[in-house]
């Protein structure tokens, strides 16, 4: 658990930073109907950025696997 954990790297940070947008996406219309349309703008960045679809669930697990890619490169260089 604890090659997940990487705070000191940006590919650890850029996957937090993915998820914590799709999540603030899917939730921000039911918590704050006024700020839906900011939330969605930067998920559409954000996917725009990343090359992918800006979904909350694609920006959910494009972070994830960054977040996974980093812990896999870290045990591949361990070694």
């Amino acid at each position: 658990m604890s090659t997940y954990f990487q705070p000191r790297s940006l590919t650890w940070w850029a996957g937090v930073g993915a998820v914590t947008v799709g999540l603030a996406d899917a939730a921000m219309p039911m918590l704050a109907p006024e700020a839906g349309p900011l939330a969605r703008t930067i998920a559409e960045v954000i996917g725009v950025l990343a090359g992918t679809d800006s979904s909350p669930a694609a920006l959910i697990l494009l972070g994830l696997g960054l977040i996974g890619l980093r812990a896999k490169l870290e045990r591949l260089t361990r070694v």
